[in-house]
């Protein structure tokens, strides 16, 4: 797959998994971008082990494994940075 071809389905796959994750509003396009790629290799790995399906190029499947990958790493970052999976700040209190 082209550079190209990385840059888009990491973008797409990117904002779409921050919409899911709630993240939207506080990412932008060169984080999408990131997350989207970086969830791509995640989900890549992921999948390939479990049940041998691979990123094959800008199609449907790859979109889906890059998607699933960049679930994974905004639940991870939301877990670090505020406890919680996904974005739902606004539905609990933090004064503890």
């Amino acid at each position: 797959m082209s550079i190209l071809a990385w840059l888009i389905l990491g973008g797409i796959a990117g904002w779409v998994a921050s919409i899911i994750m709630k993240k939207d509003e506080s990412m932008g396009v060169g984080a999408n971008i990131l997350v989207g790629i970086v969830g791509a290799f995640i989900g890549g790995l992921l999948t390939n082990y479990i049940g041998g399906w691979d990123i094959t190029g800008f199609n449907i499947q790859s979109f889906l494994i890059a998607l699933l990958g960049s679930i994974i790493l905004l639940a991870i970052i939301n877990l670090i940075k505020r406890g919680e999976v996904r974005g739902d700040s606004n539905s609990r209190s933090h004064s503890h």
